[in-house]
């Protein structure tokens, strides 16, 4: 397989539309790498030209070893699944897997021994004499995956391949690919515009947004240490929470006031914070770390604020609760044993260990 280097790279359209502003990202061999942010970000764009679909500006590309920013994109050994499909309509599901091979001259003996092994591992050996219009979307998506595995690539790059598919077999078609990943021990670059998705499937993530590279790492730590306010936003489902406020110093502590409510900062944040007394600031909090207090028995007053119940969202074994302090709206995630009623007022604890700070001018983070 392969490790594919990011130096400098960067891609701008006629026009001055810059859609990658030098990017640097070094993905290892066997890694399984995915590329997550909005619509227009850049990732597809920086996948396309991994793959030599897309000239880059400047900067350069080296997959195993080799710079291949003048290399075409069928000599540079790696396998491209799309969105789309891109299967061949009159051609049999065998002879879509095939046809790469036949173009590079494969003996047919080889040409039948890879299709046959690709098509056990994604388990659509019955479907090989079948044409693309009588397959389902997910049947589909693997024949455009055996294609690739066919190959037997340095490196396979997909780019949004599961944004055709309803909700629960995108479900299992994540679950497939990671296993895939696991079973072939291949160098993956996956781009999805979906966080849940990146969340579940990749060893490491790329946030990008409007071009830049906001953060790379695990998915863990991406979700406890963001860098910034985007990346804090981007990650989670529901998303963190924002609130403007200002930090105070009183009671030989520090709080955060967002001018409805007042809590008190956990003493290992505050040498971070010291600076920022007296300052706005940016307050954040994941739906998870916001409790209803009369489920919580004994409760840090310090740590607990009114808020009043807007809309109320059930989800099987949880419940999404939209509530306003009456300056700032926001989401607690609960347990769905826990009951409230919209339009009433809630007394809630924060998981002040939880909280994140943010600098209001840059939006990165403090604590």
């Amino acid at each position: 397989m392969a490790r594919v280097v990011i130096k400098n790279v960067k891609k701008v359209y006629p026009g001055n539309v810059v859609a990658v502003q030098e990017a640097n990202l070094e993905i290892a061999d066997k890694d399984f790498l995915v590329l997550v942010g909005p619509s227009g970000c850049g990732k597809s764009t920086t996948l396309r030209m991994i793959a030599g679909l897309e000239d880059i500006t400047s900067g350069s590309i080296t997959i195993d070893n080799q710079i291949v920013n003048n290399i075409p994109p069928k000599d540079r050994n790696i396998a491209m699944v799309f969105q789309n499909y891109a299967l061949y309509p009159h051609m049999t599901v065998y002879k879509n897997m095939a046809f790469g091979l036949k173009l590079r001259k494969y003996s047919k003996d080889e040409i039948e021994k890879r299709v046959r092994e690709a098509s056990e591992i994604l388990g659509i050996n019955t479907l090989l004499d079948r044409k693309p219009r009588a397959l389902s979307g997910g049947q589909r998506q693997r024949v455009a995956v055996g294609r690739a595995i066919v190959r037997k690539p340095k490196a396979f790059l997909f780019d949004e391949p599961l944004s055709n598919l309803d909700a629960k077999l995108r479900i299992q078609m994540r679950t497939e690919i990671s296993k895939l990943h696991t079973r072939l021990q291949s160098t993956m670059i996956y781009v999805t515009h979906d966080q849940v998705e990146a969340m579940t499937m990749g060893n490491r993530i790329v946030v990008m947004k409007d071009g830049f590279i906001q953060q790379v790492a695990d998915p863990i730590t991406l979700y406890e240490h963001p860098q910034n306010k985007f990346v804090a936003g981007f990650i989670g489902s529901p998303p963190m929470n924002f609130m403007t406020g200002t930090i105070i110093a009183e009671k030989g502590g520090l709080y955060f006031d967002e001018g409805n409510f007042k809590v008190r900062i956990v003493n290992d944040m505050t040498p971070k914070l010291a600076g920022y007394a007296g300052k706005k600031i940016t307050f954040g909090i994941r739906p998870e770390d916001i409790f209803d207090k009369l489920f919580m028995g004994s409760a840090d007053p310090e740590a607990t604020i009114t808020a009043t119940v807007e809309v109320i969202e059930p989800m099987g074994s949880e419940v999404y609760l939209y509530l306003n302090t009456g300056t700032n709206p926001f989401i607690a995630r609960v347990n769905s044993h826990e009951k409230a009623e919209v339009n009433q007022d809630l007394e809630l604890v924060l998981n002040m260990n939880g909280a994140h700070f943010f600098d209001i001018d840059t939006e990165n983070t403090i604590v």
